[in-house]
């Protein structure tokens, strides 16, 4: 027979309580319990950009101020995402993933009493240090049940976890501007608990149980398995980095030059250690990959810029409020969600890239041409081709990464791919607080759009001219 039954709870079916029904270790409980989590960053990451003018007028702050609410999960997540995927490859994903969950379910509570933006902005650091635990660690859990079956997972199983994340953050301004106008601003922050609970009964019920570490592995002391002193030197280079970019009004130039200075120290560490956190000689000698991290961050440069600065748009300078913006937003959405599954049925980057790319261009340059007098339906169409570029950017740039990343160190280079999201991100705020400055006006989105066409045309021959993408001719 060609088919073999595993018995549910045996270790070459990774344990999971009640096993899968369909027999091959990647059912639908699996996936299911993976893909919750997996979805809280991306949500919590766009969810607040319909509720950052009402959240603003609450505390008498101004968008220049409320940035820093979406500043503080990014400058949270780009550090935690590798540091959790490390931790998670050698202290055991599920236990991961599990304290994630709890710290994000500590943050709803927290959001629901803080009483400043200051403490308001600290509830979104926990926010993203807990919801950057779910993707390292689901990538970690996926790719050690493949090595106990001795098979590569289906291609739906990673693709369910890229849906997942894009669909959840295409949807995350409806679901806020939903959440706003039904029961205030704080519910943003309140329905992390219902998630975080969902996320933990499927996570303690579906979910194998760690191992323990034996032989070598439990021999190596956890100073050299986790590498802190590289953790450490990379937070000290890149906070400064994302400490600039959000305050590029007024450049602080020294802390660029603190930035560069531990980034040094990071290569001179990690060239020496046995088991370094960056690798530095594999990103030196792999090309291709860094450029997708570029590309990627850049991609989301532009895709945050439209989330966070034509929300605030339709909201102060149209007068919208945070629900009928999310319902404007909702198009774009599902546009995304459709474009992200449909590029995630083919293991090709450069098609995706290509065509998501023009769009971008074509909806940013399109941005500069709407004012108070603009239909309605003629907004809500360019949220539509903005979907494009969220959907097809986003699946090609994945692909790529799965393409290039080496496969014994998959989980940091995913890691290191959310924290160019991340970069991009906070490059994005701050574009947004240039051209807009204390309220949302219409010249300060035709600025806009004149940067995020330019950076668009930029990409186009940069995803053009690259023939190490997967679908490229060579």
């Amino acid at each position: 027979m060609r088919h073999v039954v595993r018995k549910a709870g045996r270790p070459s079916d990774g344990g999971v309580v009640g096993g899968e029904p369909d027999g091959t270790g990647f059912g639908g409980r699996f996936v299911a319990a993976v893909m919750v989590g997996s979805m809280l960053n991306p949500v919590n990451s766009t969810m607040i950009s319909t509720a950052l003018v009402p959240i603003g007028r609450s505390f008498g702050a101004g968008p220049s101020a409320t940035v820093w609410l979406v500043a503080g999960l990014y400058l949270a997540s780009a550090v935690a995402q590798p540091v959790m995927g490390r931790v998670a490859d050698r202290l055991g994903a599920r236990r991961v993933y599990v304290a994630g969950l709890v710290l994000v379910g500590l943050s709803g509570v927290a959001g629901l009493l803080a009483d400043s933006l200051g403490q308001l902005i600290g509830v979104r650091v926990l926010t993203g240090v807990g919801t950057s635990a779910a993707y390292p660690a689901a990538m970690a859990m996926i790719r050690g049940r493949s090595a106990r079956l001795r098979r590569e997972p289906p291609g739906s199983v990673l693709g369910a976890l890229t849906i997942a994340a894009l669909a959840s953050a295409a949807l995350g301004p409806a679901l806020g501007g939903l959440l706003t106008g039904l029961a205030g601003w704080r519910a943003v922050f309140a329905v992390n608990i219902p998630l975080a609970v969902a996320g933990l009964l499927l996570a303690l019920a579906w979910l194998p149980k760690d191992g323990r570490r034996t032989g070598a592995d439990g021999a190596e002391s956890t100073w050299t398995a986790l590498d802190p002193p590289g953790v450490l030197l990379f937070t000290a280079a890149l906070l400064p980095l994302m400490f600039f970019l959000v305050g590029l009004a007024h450049p602080r130039w020294p802390l660029l030059a603190l930035g560069a200075v531990a980034a040094c120290a990071l290569t001179a560490r990690e060239l020496r250690a046995r088991r370094p956190f960056i690798d530095v000689r594999m990103l030196a000698a792999n090309g291709p990959l860094v450029r997708t991290y570029v590309r990627y961050g850049a991609s989301y440069l532009v895709i945050y810029c439209v989330l966070y600065g034509y929300t605030q748009w339709l909201e102060e300078a149209r007068g919208y409020s945070a629900s009928v913006t999310g319902v404007i937003m909702l198009p774009m959405c599902a546009v995304a969600a459709l474009c992200s599954w449909a590029g995630s049925r083919r293991a090709t980057a450069r098609g995706p890239l290509l065509v998501g790319t023009t769009a971008m261009v074509v909806a940013a340059a399109s941005l500069a041409f709407v004012g108070e007098g603009t239909p309605t339906a003629v907004l809500v169409l360019i949220g539509v081709v903005f979907g494009l570029p969220n959907g097809l950017n986003s699946v090609g740039n994945q692909t790529a990464l799965y393409a290039q990343a080496p496969a014994g160190q998959t989980g940091t280079a995913a890691g290191l791919f959310r924290t160019a999201q991340y970069i991009g991100a906070i490059a994005s705020t701050s574009v947004i607080g240039l051209v807009y400055g204390e309220r949302a006006t219409t010249g300060g989105l035709h600025t806009a759009a004149i940067v995020l066409t330019v950076l668009g045309a930029l990409l186009l021959p940069a995803a053009l001219l690259d023939r190490a993408l997967p679908g490229s001719r060579r």
